[in-house]
């Protein structure tokens, strides 16, 4: 697959970037909180109201439907969302060897949400995300919740698919030496300007 690139994409509180990343490289991004790194990663994935341009290879994102967009480019948040009772439902697909990876039997999917401490709903959310197949991915602090024995795990995972797919990643981190593992490239976000 093709580069994931910005041209002047701005909206309230980012201020105008432009970049490329290029396929199987990860671009982290890192900066106090409140300085614009989820705001930068929602208007990629078109979440929110903003302008300018975002192009997956030769696709620019307003020449497809937005859910098409959203499904191909996927982001990820700090803690993402669950609708039903049980883990099951809320992926039409959960493939077993990348829940074993995680630390998970095929019985999770019966388990209710309620039992799900904050590490495991974080490493179901990256199952559910992979299960998708996406394209390009937005990671926003992916390991935020996790050990370090797991916080390694999805480092590999991670990895692993985007070099088997050539998928570009952006990928939110206050951790300074997962910064060091993971990262092709490095920016700092200030005040909205990516650096």
């Amino acid at each position: 697959m093709g580069a994931l690139r910005l041209s002047d994409l701005q909206r309230p509180g980012l201020e105008p970037v432009s970049l490329t990343v290029a396929p199987a490289q990860t671009l982290c991004i890192h900066g106090h909180s409140g300085s614009g790194k989820t705001l930068l990663l929602r208007a990629i994935a078109d979440l929110d109201p903003n302008r300018g341009q975002v192009f997956l290879g030769e696709v620019e994102r307003t020449t497809i439907p937005a859910h098409r967009w959203r499904q191909q480019v996927m982001y990820l948040p700090p803690e993402s969302h669950w609708w039903a009772d049980r883990v099951g439902p809320h992926a039409a697909h959960w493939p077993l060897p990348l829940l074993q990876a995680l630390g998970f039997d095929q019985d999770v999917l019966d388990w209710e949400l309620a039992r799900l401490s904050s590490g495991e709903r974080q490493r179901l959310s990256l199952a559910r995300v992979l299960a998708r197949e996406p394209l390009a991915l937005l990671l926003d602090e992916p390991t935020a919740n996790l050990d370090p024995a797991n916080t390694l795990t999805l480092e590999g995972l991670i990895a692993d698919y985007q070099q088997q797919r050539s998928a570009p990643v952006i990928w939110v981190s206050h951790d300074a030496a997962q910064r060091s593992r993971v990262a092709t490239r490095e920016y700092i976000i200030d005040s909205g300007r990516l650096q």
